[in-house]
């Protein structure tokens, strides 16, 4: 598909839509239960301070336990079993679920609300593994990071407004109990219609056994989520975004009376602003990562959060100078947008943290260990909310820290961890540095990414243009790619780092050093061998007119030890970009024609390396260049 399609074209297709509005409406529905329940505890039952305080602390608790105690289960059902009947017998629990909450809310029943919160954890826990696991078998690759930014703008403004209409419906005590149970159950029927559009989804590991024990099964799955580096640290990011900001939202209420001088309604305004710039970060991941698994976002995520949460505690160290304030009041006083313009901004660049980490989750991982894999992701989340929440009684209760104080603690922490997992995994800072110079020096098209195989071993041939090749494919390649290399390229200061990160092999001439050709040949064999894809440049230098020059046999070689598939690869347009090498009367590469040219990246299709020629890939790559050089 052209990089030219809008993320926004996957609402009108049915292999997404119906999709999207199920998962939409169910998290609309949490919410709007959760917060109807807690305003009718609250405020209508009558309850002492210290019953009231029992149930809204209970609530929480009760709702995420279910991901502690079925995730496991969860994540076995979604591989096993085909997901759209799974996810319309879960929307039938829900209604079930609904019709008891309507009659807790008539008969203002709070132990009964109770546990339908733990039935509605319970639904969520069993929803959580199809939601990110169908993604890859409904779209394509190159749509991942705009499917995925959907769904969390999705969530995101689904959470914002249910509390908002879950609490408004509630407010009347003579209609709000029957206004909640009209909503939540007409909302859970919509649900279930919605899903009966989603097509066919089939078990990834049908032949799967499941494993009852729940305790035995939790630990499985949390060590399949560690045998890849970059997912399991992936999913450690998912996690600390979850505390990051559990850990913020959960003070703002306090933090709009006491510091912004205003009530619930500047919370809402607040607690708005925050989601809608996770949305809009969400959203803008497609677009900055040219419809790939860009995780060099991650880096820029994660530092313009701890940029934009340290600001946040210098714009309103202390307490409010005015208390009492409605919305119209607090906008209009002194240091309010500094405030709000800070708290869109930790959501926009969280949205550049997320939904790349969930992309990139959902790419490496094999499809058939995806949806457990997820589940063990729906763990650690839930050890990590619970977590920010024992997080946050510290800081207030035991260490008497003010709010702006505490929010300062959590951009020191999310820096450090931040650079924790990036010298963990140096691919994260790498990719983001080879993203911020492909983005500066080049307007980039990609074209038929889908033809990467998503799992096993493959080799990549490509024309050789510039010194910027590599990192332009590298950037356009969902999975990591072990480029061949010239050695004296490999060496290049700065860029050797980069090179370095990416395992790249470097390798020689035979005249000018056998040895570490030989040693080439062999890494590039271990590497095919242990699942990896492997880009060459079969010109074995940089074009010096143009045009692309006969494909040297080195590609036989290697396709004689082992025979994979092969995926010829085009770049477009880079001769008039910067970088590349054109003849001058002194021989020498003159000033680059076009700065930010406009360049393309094709893939063609699979190629089967058993008996290929050189001659013949190279002329599929010339096809695939076309007239454009």
């Amino acid at each position: 598909m052209a990089s030219g399609h809008s993320q926004f074209e996957l609402l009108r297709q049915r292999r997404f839509a119906p999709f999207f509005a199920t998962q939409l409406l169910g998290a609309f529905n949490d919410n709007v239960f959760r917060n109807a329940t807690i305003v009718l505890i609250t405020a209508q039952l009558g309850l002492s301070t210290d019953q009231a305080s029992l149930y809204t602390n209970l609530a929480p608790a009760l709702f995420i336990l279910p991901f502690f105690l079925f995730s496991a289960l969860a994540g076995q059902f979604a591989e096993k079993y085909e997901k759209t009947r799974l996810i319309r017998w879960i929307k039938l629990f829900e209604i079930v679920a609904m019709t008891v909450a309507a009659w807790g809310f008539y008969a203002h029943h709070a132990s009964l609300l109770l546990v339908v919160l733990f039935l509605m954890g319970l639904h969520s826990t069993m929803f959580g593994p199809i939601k990110y696991s169908i993604l890859p078998q409904a779209l394509h690759p190159e749509e991942l990071v705009g499917g995925n930014g959907l769904v969390e703008t999705g969530t995101a403004l689904a959470i914002l407004f249910g509390m908002i209409l879950g609490g408004s419906l509630m407010l009347s005590p003579e209609h709000g109990p029957t206004l909640a149970s009209v909503a939540v159950l007409a909302i859970a029927a919509t649900g279930y219609l919605a899903s009966r559009a989603i097509p066919a989804a089939p078990a990834t590991a049908p032949s799967l056994r499941i494993n009852w024990n729940i305790a035995s099964e939790t630990w499985h799955i949390l060590k399949l989520c560690t045998r890849q580096r970059a997912v399991f640290n992936s999913v450690l990011g998912i996690s600390w975004f979850w505390f990051f900001g559990t850990a913020l939202t959960a003070q703002l209420p306090v933090y709009a009376q006491t510091n912004l001088g205003g009530g619930s309604a500047v919370f809402l305004l607040t607690l708005g602003v925050f989601s809608i710039g996770t949305g809009i970060g969400s959203l803008l991941c497609e677009k900055l990562s040219g419809r790939t698994v860009e995780i060099g976002l991650v880096p820029l995520g994660a530092f313009g959060i701890s940029a934009f949460a340290l600001d946040l505690y210098f714009a309103r160290p202390g307490a409010a100078p005015v208390t009492g304030l409605d919305v119209g009041g607090f906008v209009h006083a002194h240091g309010s947008l500094r405030v709000l313009f800070d708290l869109m901004m930790i959501g926009v660049f969280g949205g550049f943290f997320l939904v790349p980490l969930f992309a990139l989750v959902q790419s490496r991982t094999p499809k058939s260990e995806l949806s457990r894999v997820i589940a063990g992701n729906n763990i650690l989340n839930a050890l990590f909310i619970v977590s920010a929440a024992v997080c946050g009684i510290v800081a207030q209760q035991l260490l008497h820290w003010s709010i702006p104080t505490f929010f300062l603690a959590l951009a020191i922490a999310n820096a450090l961890v931040a650079i924790y997992i990036f010298t963990l995994v140096p691919e994260f800072l790498m990719r983001f540095l080879s993203w911020l110079l492909v983005k500066s020096l080049y307007r980039l098209r990609v074209d038929g990414i889908a033809n990467i195989p998503d799992e096993g071993p493959a080799i990549i041939v490509c024309n050789h243009v510039s010194y910027m090749d590599a990192l332009i494919l590298a950037g356009s390649i969902p999975r990591p790619v072990r480029f061949v290399m010239y050695y004296r390229i490999f060496e290049v200061p700065v860029m050797k780092w980069i090179f370095r990160t990416a395992r790249a092999i470097p390798i020689a001439g035979a005249r000018e050093n056998p040895a570490l050709m030989q040693q080439a040949f062999t890494d590039i064999d271990a590497a095919l061998a242990a699942g990896e894809v492997v880009g060459i440049f079969p010109e074995g230098a940089l074009t010096k007119d143009g045009d692309i020059a006969p494909f040297k046999s080195g590609i036989e070689r290697m396709l004689a030890n082992r025979p994979v598939s092969v995926v010829p690869m085009a770049l477009r347009g880079m001769w008039a970009s910067m970088w590349s090498r054109r003849d001058t009367r002194l021989g020498r590469m003159r000033a680059p024609r076009r700065f930010r040219a406009n360049v393309g990246v094709v893939a063609g299709a699979p190629v089967d390396g058993l008996g290929v020629s050189a001659e013949a890939l190279e002329a599929q790559v010339r096809a695939l260049r076309g007239d454009a050089a």
